[in-house]
């Protein structure tokens, strides 16, 4: 088998407060393989975000295991790990905050040239100048400001930037999510034509399922800081597992007009508990229509089922493309 560019195992991120510790990722466990799109989607506030930053070494891990290419990166001070990160980038959500305003996009796209001291003067402006005609910038603009950009010509500078030093895995944090929708469609396929011409790796985080079903190849579903489900693309869409899942699921808007594309929604009531105080067991019994006092007291592992797909939960079973789910009566919250 070939080894995964990315093995993440038992990854946690805590962070303190006066009100106590908030454990925003406890520990998750995944791999993405060379030239894979990995998506991960959950709720606001699930740890998406800080789970992919802690993975860059933006923010540090409590524990756990972060390697890129068999070299471990977690407990690497900034000597140290400026030697694996031209292999690791990261495309930020917000186009406008992620963008230096007094640099002209020419400086924003060279200074990763520059930190790492690729080439001469002159070769870094040819790259640049490359690279900004590559994702549909006129090189010409290399000497405006981002304030003069609209806003998905203000993200393809934040991807020029994070392949100038042509990395092997781009982690993008909802590159999409501030932009229009015709935009977001433009956007998303230069970052596909990208990753077939250079053989990029990404993890693709995203609140929005359209845009994961269009560009992933695995989905990874997390909730509360932990991950509940793990599918390839097809499964993931044909028969979601979690409970979690499902409701996600459900929440996606169909036309007025397709009202029979679907079974009745099973659409979630409750917000997600604060990850100050996560609840005892599955962290998702409190919001689940099939909760009982085992939920409450174990927490389920993410385990493997049939086809490769890992699902946190102590009843759900594939039996013949069926879900299976306990009689018991629901847990008293």
């Amino acid at each position: 088998m070939t080894p995964p560019l990315l093995a993440v195992r038992d990854l946690a991120v805590h962070f303190t407060t006066r009100a106590g510790t908030v454990r925003a990722v406890a520990g998750v466990t995944f791999a993405v393989a060379p030239g894979e799109t990995v998506g991960l989607v959950g709720e606001s506030g699930c740890g998406k975000t800080t789970l992919g930053r802690a993975i860059v070494g933006l923010v540090p891990a409590a524990e756990g295991s972060v390697e890129l290419e068999g070299h471990e990166l977690v407990g690497l001070d900034r000597a140290a790990m400026r030697v694996h990160r031209p292999r690791l980038q990261m495309i930020f959500q917000d186009p406008y905050a992620s963008l230096n305003p007094r640099l002209t996009v020419g400086r924003i796209i060279e200074e990763p040239l520059l930190v790492h001291r690729r080439g001469t003067r002159v070769e870094r402006r040819t790259e640049v100048a490359r690279l900004m005609e590559r994702v549909g910038l006129h090189p010409d603009w290399a000497r405006r400001h981002p304030h003069e950009f609209s806003g998905g010509q203000r993200q393809r500078v934040a991807i020029a930037r994070a392949l100038a030093l042509n990395p092997r895995l781009v982690i993008c944090d909802e590159p999409v999510s501030a932009l229009d929708v015709s935009v977001q469609a433009q956007v998303i396929n230069l970052l596909v034509d990208l990753q077939q011409e250079r053989g990029l790796s990404y993890l693709f985080v995203s609140h929005d399922l359209s845009v994961v079903q269009h560009i992933a190849d695995r989905v990874m579903v997390m909730y509360l800081g932990s991950l509940v489900e793990v599918a390839d693309r097809e499964a993931f869409w044909s028969l979601p597992l979690h409970p979690y899942t499902r409701a996600l699921l459900d929440a996606v808007p169909l036309p007025e007009w397709r009202p029979a594309a679907r079974p009745p929604r099973q659409l979630l009531q409750s917000e997600m508990p604060s990850p100050l105080h996560p609840p005892s067991g599955c962290r998702f019994r409190t919001r689940c229509p099939h909760a009982t006092d085992m939920c409450a007291a174990v927490e389920p592992p993410l385990r493997p089922l049939a086809g490769g797909r890992l699902v946190a939960c102590h009843y759900v079973q594939e039996d013949a493309g069926s879900l299976v789910y306990p009689d018991a009566p629901h847990l008293i919250r």
